[in-house]
C-alpha cells in the first residue's frame, strides 16, 4: 500500500499485516488527517502536546521491530501498524478508526481494496472514552481491540462491546489504595478526579467502600480538563482551585485519580505559589496516585520545581526494564526521512526549538538533530520504559501470538481446494477473538501475560515512591506491590522502611486524621454534623476502660477485675475479708477480748461481794444474767472477724440477736422491778403482789422467746451464709456472709430497737427516784448511749460497704455493750472497791433521808 503523499499521522509501513493503533489527544502533534468525504473540524493552530507520550509510538515500533526480525516467530507474515492521532476528538476517532477499516487513504465505508494488507486488530486508546468511541466502529468489524489505559467507562456504557484490558481490573486499585490507607492509619483523607464519567465512576466505588472501612474524606475536588488552546491559563485556574483546597485542609494525605494529563495541572500548584507568594514552598502532602496518573509535564514545565510530588506513593503498572529498548530509543533521528511523521514535532516541543525548514517563526533556536534524549527532564520523557509503554508492549506481543496461532490452525487444516475458496483474513477476525482470550505467553524478559474471562490482563501493581532530587532529577523505587494471585494475607505488600517521605515531614512517617488518636482510657464521641472521622476525646466512664487508641466504646472490666486510676487496663480485685490479722480486725479483737475481760472481773467481783446491799438491791440474778450476756456479746463479736463460714455466718446474727436480746430485757426488767417495788411502799397499794422475782423473770424469758421466734423463722425462710461480692467495693472481692432475708435482718435490729425504746422510757420516767434504792438514772444514761449507738449504726451501715460494714457492726456491738457495762456497773463497783463503807444498810438509809 503506497500513497505519493502519506499524510503525517500514518507511517511506517513494514508488510503484510498491519496492527492499528489509535492514540489518544495529547499524545503527539500533528497535522489534521485529510478526508475527502468528511473533513474534519479545524485544530487549534497552538495545540500543546505530552512529550512524554511519544514513548507510547516507540514502545509500539520495539516490540513489532523484534517480531519482525525473529524469523521463527511469524513465518511468511510481517508485522506493520498505521498510527492516527484521535485528538480528543470523537469525529476524528470515528473517522481515524474507519480509515484503518477502509485500508487506504481514501474513506469509503464497508470498502476494503488493499488485499495484501489486512487489519487484525487496533491498540488503543489511552482514555477511556477514546477508546468507547474506537469499540463501538469496531465491534461491527469484530475487529479486536486491545486498550492499554483505563477502561471504567467502557465496562459501564459499553457491556456488550468485545476488548480486552492491557491493565488489571480497576477493583484491584480501590483495595490497594485503602490496605495502603489502612497500614499508615490514614482515615482523614482528600479526593481528587477528573470531572469526567471515569472520575464520577470512582467517587461511586470508593466512598463507600472506604468509608465503610473507616476512612473518611475531607474534601472531594472535580478536576476540569484545561482547553488544548489556553493550557496556561486553564491550569493556573485550576490551580489555585486546588490550592485553595488542599493547603488549607488538614488532611495529610490525597488520592489523585485522574488521567495521564492530571499531572500538568498539579505542577501548576508550586508555580503558582511562586508568583502569588513569592515562594514556591508549599505545604507537603503525601500524594497517592492511581496507575492512570504519570508524571508526565509539557514541555514549558520542565524547569518547575517538582518538590510537591517528593515522596507521593502511586500505583503502577507493572513494568519490566526491555534489553534494548532504551539504546533504540537513542538512536532516534528526527532528520532520518525514515522516522515517523511524529518524531519531528515532539522534538520541536521538548527540545523548544524548530527546524529550519518547518516554517515556524516562533521559536529562536535551531534543531540540529544532535540533542540528547536522555538529557531531558524525567517528567517530560523518559528513555527507560514507562508502565503504559509495557502495556503497548505486551499488547503486540498478544496479538502477534493470537495471529501466529491462528496462521498455524490455518496451514494445519487446510488442504487444496481450502487454498482456492480461502477466506481474507477480515472474515475470519472472529476466530482472533477466540483465540486472544486463550493467548498466554512469557514475554522477552519473562513476565506472564494471559487475560481473565472479563478480558482483562492478570496483573498486579507495583507501589512506587517518587523521590524528587535536591537537582530536580526523579526516580521511582519500588515499595510494595498489590499482588492478586497471591494468597489472601499477601495480596499487599509494603516495605515502608525504604520509604522516603515528603521533605515536609523530616521523613516522620506523615499522620492524616481529623482529630488527635483519643489516648487509652478514653473513647470517641463523633461530633454532631462532621464525618465520623471528626470526634472528641471523653475519659471512659466509671468501671470501664480502654486499653488501646480511638475506640468507639470503652468496655467493662470482668466481675474479678477493676480500672486503674487511668482507665487504660484491668487489674485484678484483692479477695479480702475482715481478718483477726488485718490492723482493724486486730483491733477489734483486742477491744472486744479486754471488755470481756472487765466484764469478766466484775461479775467475778459481785459474786465475792453477792451478799452486799448494794449487790442484792434490785433483783441479784437480774444482775448476774445481765453480766452474762455482756459477756456474750463481747464474745459474740469475735465470729464476726475471720474468713466467713457456714457455721459463723448461721450463729453471728442469730446468737448476737438473741444476747442483745436478753441483755435489753435484763436491763427493762431491773427497771420495771425498781417502779414496781417505789409503788408498793405506798400505803394500800396493791402492787406489791407484783414485786419479787417472777415478774422479772417473766419479763426477760418473754423478749428472749420473742427473740427466738423472729431467728427461727429467719433461719427456717431464708438464713445466712457465705456469698462473694464482686460489686459493691470496685477494688475488692468481698467474702462476707450474706444475711439471706434481708426483711427478716432488719426485723430482728428492729425489735431490739423495741425493747431498748421502753426500757429508755420506762428508767427516764423512773429517773428521779432515790439514787440509793436504784439504778433507774444509770440505766437512763445505759439506754441514752445504746439507743444513740444503734440510731447511729444504721445510716452509718447503709452507706459502707465491704468488710468496712461488718467493722461498723462489731464496734457497735462492742460500744452499746460497754455502755450498759459502764453505766449500770461502774458506780456498783465504785462503791464495792473503794467505798466499802457505804455498801452497808445503814448507810444507805441514811443517804436516802438525806
Amino acid at each position: 500500500m503506497h500513497h505519493p503523499h502519506p499524510p503525517p499521522q500514518r507511517y511506517h509501513q513494514l508488510g503484510d499485516l498491519i496492527i492499528g493503533a489509535v492514540v489518544s489527544h495529547g499524545t503527539f502533534i500533528s497535522k489534521p488527517i485529510t478526508l475527502t468525504e468528511m473533513p474534519p473540524p479545524p485544530l487549534p493552530e497552538d495545540l500543546v502536546i505530552l512529550p512524554k507520550n511519544y514513548q507510547h509510538v516507540l514502545a509500539l515500533a520495539f516490540a513489532v521491530k523484534e517480531i519482525n526480525e525473529n524469523p521463527q516467530f511469524l513465518c511468511n507474515l510481517t508485522l506493520g501498524f498505521d498510527i492516527y492521532d484521535s485528538y480528543d476528538d470523537a469525529g476524528r476517532t470515528y473517522q481515524a478508526t474507519m480509515l484503518l477499516l477502509s485500508g487506504k487513504e481514501r474513506l469509503i465505508p464497508n470498502y476494503l481494496c488493499d488485499i495484501q494488507n489486512n487489519l487484525i486488530g487496533v491498540i488503543g486508546g489511552l482514555e477511556s472514552q477514546i477508546s468507547m468511541h474506537i469499540a463501538t466502529v469496531l465491534d461491527i468489524y469484530k475487529v479486536p481491540q486491545l486498550i492499554y489505559g483505563a477502561a471504567t467507562v467502557m465496562n459501564i456504557k459499553t457491556p456488550s462491546l468485545s476488548f480486552y484490558q492491557m491493565v488489571p481490573q480497576e477493583e484491584l486499585q480501590y483495595r490497594g489504595i485503602l490496605a495502603l490507607l489502612q497500614h499508615f492509619s490514614w482515615i482523614w483523607i482528600g479526593l481528587l478526579v477528573m470531572d469526567n464519567d471515569n472520575g464520577e465512576r470512582f467517587i461511586q466505588s470508593v466512598v463507600p467502600l472506604f468509608s465503610k472501612n473507616g476512612v473518611c474524606f475531607a474534601f472531594i475536588e472535580r478536576i476540569t480538563k484545561c482547553n488544548t488552546d489556553n493550557n496556561t491559563v486553564g491550569g493556573i485556574e485550576q490551580a489555585s482551585k486546588l490550592k485553595a483546597k488542599t493547603m488549607s485542609s488538614k488532611a495529610n494525605v490525597i488520592v489523585l485519580y485522574g488521567e495521564s494529563y492530571s499531572m500538568v495541572i498539579l505542577r501548576f500548584l508550586p508555580y503558582l505559589s511562586e508568583i502569588e507568594d513569592g515562594t514556591s514552598k508549599l505545604k507537603g502532602k503525601v500524594w497517592i496516585m492511581t496507575a492512570q496518573v504519570e508524571l508526565t509535564s509539557l514541555a514549558f514545565q520542565s524547569t518547575w520545581d517538582t518538590d510537591i510530588i517528593h515522596g507521593a506513593l502511586s500505583f503502577m503498572l507493572h513494568s519490566n526494564h526491555l534489553p534494548g529498548f532504551t539504546s533504540f530509543v537513542e538512536l532516534r533521528n528526527p532528520l532520518d526521512p525514515k522516522e515517523d511523521g511524529f518524531l519531528r514535532d515532539f522534538w520541536q516541543q521538548t527540545f523548544e526549538c524548530i527546524f529550519p525548514n518547518s516554517g515556524d517563526k516562533d521559536y529562536g533556536n535551531i534543531c540540529t538533530g544532535e540533542e540528547k534524549l536522555d538529557s531531558i527532564h524525567g517528567a517530560v520523557f523518559e528513555t527507560r520504559m514507562t508502565g503504559h509503554s509495557y502495556s503497548v508492549y505486551n499488547a503486540v506481543y498478544a496479538l502477534a501470538h493470537a495471529v501466529r496461532s491462528m496462521s498455524s490452525i490455518r496451514l494445519k487444516h487446510r488442504t487444496k481446494a481450502d487454498i482456492k475458496r480461502e477466506k481474507p483474513w477480515n472474515q475470519q477476525l472472529w476466530q482472533l477473538h477466540h483465540l486472544l482470550k486463550g493467548v498466554s505467553f512469557n514475554n522477552s524478559v519473562g513476565d506472564e501475560v494471559f487475560f481473565n474471562h472479563n478480558g482483562e490482563l492478570v496483573a498486579g501493581l507495583d507501589v512506587i515512591n517518587w523521590i524528587v532530587s535536591t537537582n530536580q532529577s526523579f526516580h521511582r523505587i519500588k515499595v510494595g506491590s498489590v499482588d492478586p494471585q497471591a494468597p489472601s494475607d499477601k495480596i499487599f505488600t509494603l516495605d515502608e522502611s525504604v520509604i522516603t517521605w515528603n521533605r515536609w515531614f523530616n521523613q516522620a512517617q506523615p499522620l492524616s486524621v481529623c482529630t488527635e488518636s483519643c489516648l487509652p482510657g478514653s473513647s470517641k464521641q463523633v461530633k454532631k454534623g462532621k464525618p465520623f472521622c471528626c470526634y472528641d476525646c471523653v475519659p471512659c466512664p466509671e468501671g470501664k476502660i480502654s486499653s488501646q487508641k480511638d475506640v468507639n466504646d470503652c468496655k467493662k472490666c470482668s466481675e474479678r477485675e477493676y480500672p486503674n486510676k487511668n482507665r487504660d487496663f484491668c487489674i485484678s480485685k484483692a479477695i479480702t475479708f475482715l481478718s483477726f490479722e488485718d490492723p482493724m480486725g486486730f483491733s477489734l479483737t483486742c477491744l472486744a477480748l479486754f471488755f470481756s475481760a472487765i466484764t469478766a472481773l466484775v461479775l467475778q467481783t459481785f459474786l465475792k461481794h453477792h451478799n452486799t446491799p448494794i449487790v442484792k438491791a434490785n433483783n441479784r440474778g437480774l444482775t448476774y444474767t445481765l453480766l452474762v450476756s455482756l459477756l456474750l456479746s463481747f464474745l459474740c463479736a469475735l465470729l464476726f472477724i475471720g474468713r466467713p463460714q457456714k457455721v459463723t455466718c448461721l450463729l453471728r446474727q442469730t446468737a448476737f440477736s438473741i444476747i442483745f436480746s436478753v441483755a435489753v430485757s435484763c436491763v427493762l426488767a431491773k427497771t420495771i422491778t425498781v417502779v414496781l417495788a417505789f409503788m408498793a411502799t405506798k400505803p394500800g397499794s396493791r402492787m406489791r403482789k407484783w414485786v419479787g422475782k417472777r415478774v422479772a423473770n417473766s419479763i426477760v424469758t418473754s423478749c428472749f422467746l420473742t427473740q427466738g421466734v423472729f431467728c427461727t423463722m429467719w433461719l427456717a425462710s431464708s438464713p445466712p451464709f457465705p456469698d462473694i461480692d464482686m460489686h459493691s467495693v470496685t477494688e475488692e472481692i468481698v467474702i462476707g456472709c450474706n444475711e439471706g432475708s434481708v426483711i427478716m435482718f432488719y426485723c430482728v435490729l428492729a425489735y431490739m430497737g423495741f425493747l431498748a425504746i421502753v426500757s429508755f422510757t420506762v428508767a427516764f420516767l423512773a429517773r428521779k427516784l432515790p439514787d440509793s434504792f436504784n439504778e433507774a438514772k444509770f440505766i437512763t444514761f445505759s439506754m441514752l448511749v445504746f439507743c444513740s449507738v444503734w440510731l447511729s449504726f444504721i445510716p452509718t451501715y447503709q452507706s459502707t460497704k465491704g468488710k468496712y460494714m461488718v467493722m461498723v457492726e462489731i464496734f457497735s456491738i462492742i460500744a452499746s455493750s460497754a455502755g450498759l457495762l459502764g453505766c449500770i456497773f461502774f458506780p456498783k463497783c465504785f462503791i464495792i472497791i473503794l467505798k466499802p463503807e457505804w455498801n452497808n444498810r445503814e448507810q444507805l438509809i441514811r443517804r436516802l433521808k438525806h
